[in-house]
């Protein structure tokens, strides 16, 4: 066919960056948080992952993993029962990556600091491909599950710590590397895990300890290619844990019958599931009757990631958008330099930086609450959870959506995955749902706040930014009032958003002291605190929306 048009004013691929070097608010918001107690990071290891992870290599396998989802095989073909799930070549080499830079439980085995270099980490590989994550999330997290389970413990942490990944589909004996995940919800109760059906039967002890049979369903299994699963049953004592691997000790298949893969509106690469368990052998962890307080010590650190990941995600759709923006032109001039882009991609930057302090700051919180008794951090621990998982991925959705609008039609073609904010826009709702919906968050924060003095370990994370801002001042002041008063429940919801958009802005304030201005942490006040905006671009002509966007910018550090 003869040629028609010459194809110019394209944006070319955002590729080959270092996303560690090239995201100024990521590097601002670790140097703020260290000091204390806690120790130096290994910025030589963030940078070799930011330069991994921001790739061709890796965006090739994000987008085959994507565009060719796992595949369930029920029987060989001699008629046996398998329930093996087959993935692409290119899963398996994300989840090799993961693995080696120990985003799983290897920060469990290091010092202060670990779950920090940890959470920057699996910040970056989430703005590569997140939906390998899910397996990689569930293997950090189930460690302070295990512990009250000393054989299970002893025979399991080391290789859920290990990094060398290994794909087979054999024995927990066999491998050095494991991954485990998780089962809670079934078809009638969803978030309501007292109404499980699935019984537990006790069957004798073993090495492993009390073994029981396990009958029922799970109607979301994640990730069903772990090697192991911790799930809820119903045993005599009441709802209990248990430890599910996918083959017996004796080798053989155990009895857990992959009913079907979900098909899903994102999260393509990784494989969900719906299960049944037909006297399936599984171990009780902790006491019989004392099941949720055991899988809540995993969900807690699984919300975590929710916060980490999603705010990765800010980051890559933010990149995105500024990326094609500088070099897309429209009237006569790149995109960026329209104010009213300017000032869209100005407010989103605020946004961005927001989500990564706060995701972080919950990140310092778990990281010194392991490494000592600071009371200070386990409160603010049990706080940031559910607000940090609340309101970073609430606002998660609409924040791509912004971003696509920023790429125009551009932003919503998939074009077979090529397409990455488009990819970035379906996985956005997972988060928010993933380990618990917006109303259980809220739920959880009321519990919180009645579990310790809340308001003083609040009043010492804003004393900082105290005079700084009046909007600060007002806000923050109603704050406290709320969490020394009686909050309804139908109001947490709001609550939850005062309370980590204040928190925000405190943290804005001390990782951006360096600029010798308040640029930054005005702009947030205004816009988040005083103003209240309803949507992104209403930023005020007096903030400096070329230094917000010149920061965000994802160009590699000089």
């Amino acid at each position: 066919m003869n040629t028609t048009h010459e194809v110019f004013n394209q944006a070319s691929p955002l590729v080959d960056v270092n996303l560690y070097t090239g995201n100024r608010p990521l590097r601002d918001a670790l140097s703020g948080l260290a000091g204390g107690a806690m120790p130096a990071l290994d910025t030589a290891a963030l940078e070799a992952a930011g330069a991994e992870f921001g790739s061709a290599a890796m965006q090739r396998h994000a987008r085959l993993a994507n565009t060719h989802p796992p595949v369930l095989q029920t029987h060989d073909r001699c008629g046996r029962r398998v329930d093996e799930v087959e993935f692409h070549p290119s899963y398996h080499a994300l989840l090799g990556v993961a693995l080696r830079h120990g985003l799983h439980g290897a920060p469990w085995s290091a010092g202060p600091g670990a779950h920090v270099q940890r959470a920057a980490a699996f910040m970056l590989f989430t703005e590569a491909e997140p939906s390998v994550l899910c397996p990689v999330s569930m293997s950090y997290a189930v460690t302070p599950a295990l512990r009250v389970h000393p054989a299970l413990h002893a025979a399991l942490s080391a290789k859920l710590a290990h990094t060398s990944y290994d794909q087979r589909f054999v024995p927990i004996a066999q491998k050095a590397a494991l991954t485990m995940g998780m089962g809670m919800t079934e078809k009638q109760g969803g978030s309501d895990v007292r109404s499980n059906t699935t019984r537990a039967v006790f069957d004798g002890e073993d090495a492993w300890g009390r073994r029981y049979t396990l009958t029922g369903h799970k109607w979301f299994l994640s990730a069903p290619m772990c090697d192991a699963f911790l799930v809820l049953a119903q045993s005599a004592g009441g709802l209990s844990c248990f430890f599910l691997p996918r083959f017996r000790p004796d080798g053989t298949l155990n009895a857990i019958a992959i009913q079907r893969l979900k098909h899903k509106l994102g999260n393509h690469a990784n494989a969900s599931s719906e299960v049944e368990f037909h006297d399936a052998h599984a171990w009780l962890v902790g006491e019989e009757g004392r099941g949720v307080p055991q899988i809540l010590a995993m969900g807690a650190l699984t919300r975590l990631d929710c916060a980490l990941g999603t705010a990765g995600l800010m980051r890559q759709a933010l990149s995105l958008a500024l990326h094609h923006t500088a070099q897309r032109l429209a009237f006569g001039k790149a995109l960026i330099a329209q104010p009213l882009m300017k000032n869209v991609l100005a407010d989103m930057a605020l946004e961005s930086e927001a989500a990564t302090a706060l995701a972080l700051r919950l990140a310092v919180a778990v990281d010194r609450s392991e490494h000592g008794a600071d009371a200070h951090e386990q409160v603010m621990r049990r706080l940031l959870t559910p607000v940090a998982k609340f309101w970073i991925c609430k606002r998660g959705s609409h924040f791509a959506q912004e971003a696509m609008e920023c790429l125009g039609g551009n932003g919503y073609v998939e074009e077979g995955g090529q397409g990455v904010m488009a990819r970035i826009y379906r996985e956005m709702p997972l988060n928010s749902i993933w380990e618990g919906a917006g109303n259980i968050m809220a739920l959880d924060l009321l519990r919180a706040l009645r579990g310790a003095d809340v308001a003083s370990a609040l009043e010492r994370e804003f004393a900082a930014a105290r005079g700084a801002h009046a909007a600060f001042d007002q806000t923050a002041d109603a704050v406290l009032r709320q969490v020394d008063g009686a909050t309804e429940e139908a109001q947490t919801r709001r609550l939850a958003r005062e309370v980590a958009l204040v928190l925000q802005a405190a943290l804005i304030y001390r990782n951006t002291q360096h600029f010798g201005s308040t640029t930054v942490f005005d702009a947030f006040c205004d816009s988040r605190l005083a103003q209240a905006s309803d949507v992104y671009g209403l930023l005020s002509a007096r903030h400096d929306l070329n230094l917000l966007v010149a920061r965000a910018m994802p160009a590699d550090a000089e």
